[in-house]
């Protein structure tokens, strides 16, 4: 367990939080928080998107005038508090208001990812006894029909875009188009003359009432609907204002799907603070050409966008000059924000590898990121430590859907690569005796719904077990080592944690996925998939057919990831290294569901769908 906390770092912790509340709303709950920051923060520009090749903006009073139309709109359809209204949809302003619109009248938020199969969609929709659901085009739309029979609960759909929806269409799914929502939410405010059924709505939510049921994409099994109250984020609201995640007059660019925990974090932090959302256009290729348009001072990710990032400025340099160039910018830039002189010869150096590297690798970013944080997957510290040397700080932090997306933080005057962090104030942190990670704040759920599974989340006075091996060093810092369900243990008794090496053979250019398989086998063994925008072209200049699926079964291109594997290999122990891989024909793809919608492997069915090609590595 952490250090026992003196009475002047609870006086402090206290003062903290106060500074943090007076940087906010100071709302009591979510349902409050977005008239707050109407209000507050009025003409202030609280969204940007780009339509028509143009960004567009919408101010913090804007978003509540159509946050408030769909809340009056919902209650014309006769949700009720403690309903729950489901989203179907990508990432886009609309998924905001419509979260905004159903929380400020009590009722329940179930976002479902965009990515889903219709049988995926009925799940949640059933589990959770959904009586509504936003979708988004023609395509949600779709999915939603093809269940529609066996929803029984469901009674209403609303269509963000219907272009390309005919009437008949909406007719037989009982379908408005949000437009219409909005229209009868306006002609009821009229109705009424005021406001007031919707600001008493607001106030009778209490921080105790459920705010959204976040059904977790799973690794195994089907999705489980973690319960997280008002209270739970406004508690993870403020601890994170305490570590300035996001402070006000900021930018982030949000391309994360809004149905996970971590962008919808970042989304409430925004709107409390008065910061700025640039939503992306949903096209992976035009990342990093929005970056330079927005320049945003915050980039919210998963390690992949990193890894790619990283991947294609360093390509054309030869790794020890990488690693030099890391070492020389992080031992400068630690020395900078410690007031400490640099030097001279060490900022000469310094200031020609800003010329010729760091500048360029700022820019891939928009060139002007503040910080850049990366979850939901472990990343390589030798990546941190580069961007970090580039000045694109990139920190690592930890947590989980069960504990409102996050337990800790590090920042630029506080953290340690390698590492996931310090707790938040008001986390405690306890690494139980078989390494397991325990956690304990307000930010922990309320349980699943409908369940009690006491192999997973269990909540044991007040502990919450996540499942992750870690340990907490002498400073606070944690330490993620692996999950308990994902280690190997080989045939000979060794216990490995596959993410080590797996993230070591990631940062190969050549590389997508890794997945180190070998549990009760005599020794590891790896899948591997192509970085088609970087093998390709390659393979262009080579004369090689340019087809992924051919130079799967390329010798050279074998040859190029045998190389890097045989350098993986040597940090680790005979027993841990890898003895042989097979390359897929294909890459990895949460469509064929060997990915959760934030890119982590689902290990158990990467293993079974490619069991015989396992197999094969073990009968050579």
């Amino acid at each position: 367990m952490l250090p026992f906390r003196t009475e002047e770092e609870v006086v402090m912790e206290a003062s903290a939080t106060q500074r943090a509340t007076d940087a906010s709303t100071g709302s009591e709950t979510i349902a409050d928080l977005l008239s707050l920051a109407a209000d507050r923060y009025g003409d202030r520009v609280a969204v940007k998107v780009k339509r028509d090749g143009a960004w567009q903006d919408a101010t913090f009073a804007e978003v509540g005038a159509i946050a408030d139309e769909i809340s009056e709109g919902l209650i014309d359809l006769g949700v009720a508090p403690g309903d729950r209204v489901s989203i179907l949809s990508r990432t886009r302003p609309e998924w905001t208001y419509a979260d905004f619109g159903i929380a400020q009248i009590g009722a329940v938020v179930v976002p479902i990812y965009q990515t889903n199969s219709p049988e995926e969609c009925e799940w949640v929709l059933s589990d959770s006894d959904a009586i509504a659901v936003v979708v988004e085009n023609a395509g949600e739309l779709a999915k939603v029909r093809a269940v529609r029979a066996r929803l029984p609960h469901l009674r209403h759909v609303v269509v963000i875009d219907p272009d390309g929806i005919d009437e008949a269409e909406m007719n037989d799914s009982s379908a408005i188009s949000l437009a219409e929502l909005r229209a009868r939410g306006r002609a009821r405010t009229r109705a009424r003359g005021d406001r007031a059924e919707l600001e008493a709505r607001i106030a009778a939510v209490k921080p105790g009432d459920p705010f959204t049921f976040i059904y977790t994409s799973g690794t195994t099994g089907p999705p489980k609907g973690c319960v997280l109250t008002h209270g739970n984020y406004r508690a993870m609201l403020t601890m994170a204002e305490h570590g300035n995640s996001i402070v006000e007059d900021e930018l982030t660019y949000l391309y994360l799907p809004l149905a996970h925990s971590y962008a919808l974090l970042v989304q409430l932090l925004s709107f409390d603070v008065g910061a700025a959302l640039a939503y992306w256009s949903n096209d992976p290729l035009q990342i990093i050409v929005e970056l330079n348009e927005v320049h945003p001072t915050n980039l919210p990710s998963v390690p992949r966008i990193f890894e790619k990032i990283y991947t294609l400025v360093t390509g054309n340099f030869p790794p020890d000059e990488i690693r030099q160039a890391a070492q020389l910018g992080v031992r400068v830039r630690h020395l900078q924000l410690a007031g400490e002189p640099v030097p001279p010869d060490l900022q000469a150096a310094f200031a020609r590898a800003d010329e010729e590297l760091y500048s360029k690798v700022r820019a891939a970013f928009g060139g002007r990121v503040r910080q850049a944080v990366t979850g939901a997957a472990p990343i390589a510290k030798e990546i941190l430590e580069f961007f970090f040397a580039c000045g694109v700080p990139v920190f690592e932090g930890y947590g989980m859907t069960e504990t409102s997306t996050a337990a800790t933080f590090q920042s630029l005057e506080e953290h340690k690569f390698g590492t996931v962090g310090k707790p938040f104030p008001g986390v405690e942190l306890r690494v139980a005796d078989d390494g397991e990670v325990l956690i304990k704040g307000a930010n922990v759920f309320a349980g699943y719904h409908k369940r009690d599974d006491a192999s997973f989340g269990a909540i044991v006075d007040g502990w919450l077990h996540t499942g992750d091996l870690g340990s907490i060093d002498d400073d606070g810092f944690l330490t993620i080592v692996g999950r308990k369900k994902d280690l190997i243990i080989t045939a000979g008794g060794k216990n490995i944690t596959p993410a080590n090496i797996e993230n070591d053979m990631k940062r190969s250019r050549w590389v997508s996925q890794a997945v180190m398989h070998g549990d009760r086998r005599p020794f590891p063994v790896m899948l591997i998939t192509l970085d088609a925008e970087v093998v390709v072209p390659w393979a262009q200049q080579q004369g090689l057919p340019e087809d992924v699926a051919a130079l799967s079964r390329e010798p050279r291109v074998l040859a190029l990831i045998q190389a890097d594997l045989d350098r993986a290999n040597e940090r680790y122990a005979q027993v841990e290294q890898v003895k042989r891989f097979f390359v897929l024909p294909h890459d990895l793809a949460q469509e064929t569901g060997e990915l959760t919608p934030t890119l982590k492997v689902k290990r158990a069915v990467v293993n079974d769908k490619y069991a015989a090609e396992f197999d094969a590595l073990y009968a050579e």
